[in-house]
C-alpha cells in the first residue's frame, strides 16, 4: 500500500468494495480515453500495458524506464542499451530525471514493479506512461 501510495483500506470501504464487486472495472463500464502514441490497453486495475512487440519495432517512438536493481542489470537479462535505469525505490525522488520529450514505458523482470512505476510517475504529472507486461 505505501509503495503505490494508497491510504489504508478502511479509510476507503465505501470505494473499496463496490470496485471489488465490479472487479475493478470502472464504474462506466469503460475505461477513460485510450492514448493514441501507440497500441496501448486499459487493465482492470486502471493502467496503461502496450503491446511488447510494437515497442520492440519503435524503441526510437518511447523512452524505456528500467526500475530494476541494479544488481539485476548483470544477471541473466542484463540490460538494455540506451536505457534509463531508476530502481523502483529511488523513483519517487528521481522522478524529474525520467526524460518527457517521448512517451514512457516502464519495464522490469516481470511487470509488477513497472505497473507500480507507471502509478508513480502519473501521480506525478508524467504524461503518456505505460506498462510493458510480463517484463
Amino acid at each position: 500500500m505505501q509503495n503505490l501510495g494508497l491510504p489504508h483500506p478502511e479509510q476507503k470501504m465505501d470505494i473499496a468494495v463496490p470496485a471489488n464487486l465490479r472487479r475493478g472495472e470502472p464504474e462506466s463500464g469503460t475505461p477513460g480515453e485510450k492514448p493514441d502514441w501507440g497500441p496501448v490497453s486499459h487493465t482492470f486495475a486502471g493502467g496503461l500495458e502496450i503491446d511488447p512487440q510494437w515497442v520492440a519495432e519503435h524503441r526510437d517512438r518511447v523512452t524505456l524506464l528500467d526500475v530494476r536493481e541494479a544488481p539485476e542489470l548483470t544477471g541473466d537479462l542484463g540490460s538494455i542499451e540506451g536505457i534509463v535505469h531508476i530502481p523502483l525505490g529511488a523513483l519517487p525522488d528521481r522522478v524529474g530525471e525520467v526524460p518527457r520529450d517521448k512517451p514512457v514505458v516502464c519495464l522490469c523482470r516481470s511487470g509488477r514493479r513497472s505497473a507500480q512505476a507507471c502509478v508513480i510517475l502519473d501521480k506525478a504529472g508524467v504524461a503518456d506512461v505505460a506498462n510493458l507486461p510480463g517484463g
